[in-house]
């Protein structure tokens, strides 16, 4: 696994989660 195919993905995951999270907890933003 290259160094950039790693990041994108850590970042692909962090976006997904941060949804996640704004969805469950409209309230916080």
């Amino acid at each position: 696994m290259t160094f950039d195919l790693a990041l994108g993905a850590l970042v692909t995951a962090g976006l997904l989660v941060y949804l996640a999270y704004a969805l469950v907890r409209p309230e916080r933003f």
